[in-house]
C-alpha cells in the first residue's frame, strides 16, 4: 500500500480507502462488513469513511460494532463522519440539519457514539450550507479541535471559491481552516478536481479523499448490457443515481476501456481506480464493495497503477474524451 499526506497535512492516508455509502445496512450485514474491513485493513487500508446520513445513522452503527470487535490499535486507522442532511430523514426538524453549530457540534457527539470512538479523524462539511455564515462554520469547527472530539476538517462537494473563503475566514480569526475535500471523481467526472481546484491546491493545500472513482459501478462495465439484480442501480430509491448514469454513449466508451483493460491484463475496475489516484492531487479514493472478490478486485488497482504510462492515459483520454479544458492564461 502506498500512503499520502492529506494536503499540506502532516496525517498519512492509504490511497485506497473504504467507505460505507451505499452499502452498509442497505446493501450487507454485520458479518459481511467485518470480512470486507478485515480485509481492507489487512491490505493496509488505513482510512473507513462514513456519514450521519448513512442509512439514516445505522451505517455508522454497524462499523462501530465491527471497529469494536476488530479491537485494532486506534492509532492504527482513521475514521471520518460528514454532518449536514442530518439522520431523521423525513422526521428532520428545525436544526436537526444543515451546518449550524447547533446541528454541527450535536452531529459530533452522535457520530462519536455511534462510532463507538472517543475522536474522529476527519469531520466533514456534506454540503455548503447557503443560511449559515461560514464564520460560524470555521468558529465551531475550530472549537471541536479544541475540544479534541476531532483532529482534522474538511468539507465534501464544496466550491473552490467557497473553501477559498473558509480559508479566508480561518486565516483573519487565526483559526484552522479545512484541510480535505471529498469531491466525486472518475473517468466522467473530472472538471472539479482537475481544474476548478488547481488554485486551491497552489494557495492553501487541499487533501482530497474522492468518492466513486467506478461512477456507481458503471466504471466496472455490470452495467453494459443492463441493470443486474442487487446492484446498486437497482437499490430502490436510488433511481437519479441511474438516470445520472446509464447513457448509450456512456456504455460504449466503457466497453472501449474494458478492451484496454483487457490488453493490459488488469479489470476494468482496477484500471478505472488507478486511474483516479495516477492523479497526485488525490490522497486518496474510497471503495464501497460489497463482496470479498469485489474488494479485492478494487485492490489490484495497486498493481494497475505502474501500468499507466503515459501513452495509456492518452489513450484512455481518447477513449472518454471527458478531460477538462483548463483555463488560458
Amino acid at each position: 500500500m502506498e500512503y499520502r499526506r492529506m494536503g499540506r497535512t502532516g496525517l498519512q492516508l492509504s490511497i485506497l480507502s473504504f467507505g460505507s455509502w451505499v452499502t452498509f445496512h442497505k446493501q450487507i450485514e454485520d458479518g459481511t462488513a467485518d470480512e470486507l474491513m478485515g480485509i481492507a485493513y489487512d491490505n493496509g487500508i488505513n482510512f473507513f469513511d462514513n456519514a450521519e446520513v448513512y442509512a439514516l445513522g445505522e451505517s455508522e452503527k454497524m462499523m462501530g460494532r465491527v471497529l469494536k470487535q476488530k479491537n485494532w490499535d486506534r492509532t492504527s486507522y482513521t475514521v471520518s463522519s460528514k454532518a449536514f442532511f442530518g439522520w431523521r430523514g423525513k422526521e428532520n426538524k428545525p436544526n436537526q440539519t444543515g451546518l449550524s453549530r447547533k446541528h454541527l457540534t450535536e452531529a459530533c457527539t452522535e457520530a462519536l457514539q455511534r462510532l463507538e470512538t472517543d475522536y474522529l479523524d476527519l469531520f466533514f462539511c456534506h454540503r455548503p450550507d447557503k443560511n449559515t455564515p461560514v464564520e460560524e462554520v470555521v468558529l465551531t469547527m475550530n472549537t471541536l479541535i479544541q475540544q479534541g472530539k476531532i483532529l482534522y476538517w474538511g468539507t465534501s462537494e464544496w466550491s473552490g471559491v467557497e473553501i477559498m473563503e473558509a480559508h479566508r475566514i480561518a486565516r483573519d480569526y487565526r483559526l484552522i481552516g479545512p484541510s480535505v475535500e471529498q469531491p466525486q471523481y472518475n473517468l466522467f467526472e473530472r472538471a472539479k478536481v482537475e481544474n476548478e481546484f488547481l488554485e486551491v491546491y497552489k494557495n492553501v493545500g487541499l487533501g482530497t479523499t474522492i468518492w466513486s472513482p467506478l461512477a456507481a459501478g458503471l466504471l466496472t462495465g455490470k452495467y453494459n448490457d443492463g441493470i443486474p439484480e442487487n446492484s446498486r442501480f437497482a437499490i430502490e430509491g436510488f433511481d437519479w443515481l441511474k438516470d445520472r448514469w446509464m447513457a448509450e454513449d456512456r456504455i460504449a466508451r466503457v466497453k472501449k476501456l474494458g478492451e484496454l483493460a483487457n490488453e493490459l491484463g488488469v479489470s476494468l475496475a482496477s484500471l478505472s481506480i488507478a486511474w483516479c489516484v495516477k492523479n497526485p492531487n488525490v490522497t486518496t479514493a474510497i471503495l464501497g464493495a460489497t463482496k470479498k472478490q469485489q474488494l479485492l478486485d478494487n485492490l489490484d488497482a495497486l498493481k494497475a497503477l505502474p501500468l499507466l504510462t503515459a501513452e495509456i492515459m492518452q489513450r484512455i483520454d481518447s477513449i472518454v474524451e471527458t478531460k477538462p479544458k483548463l483555463p488560458e492564461y
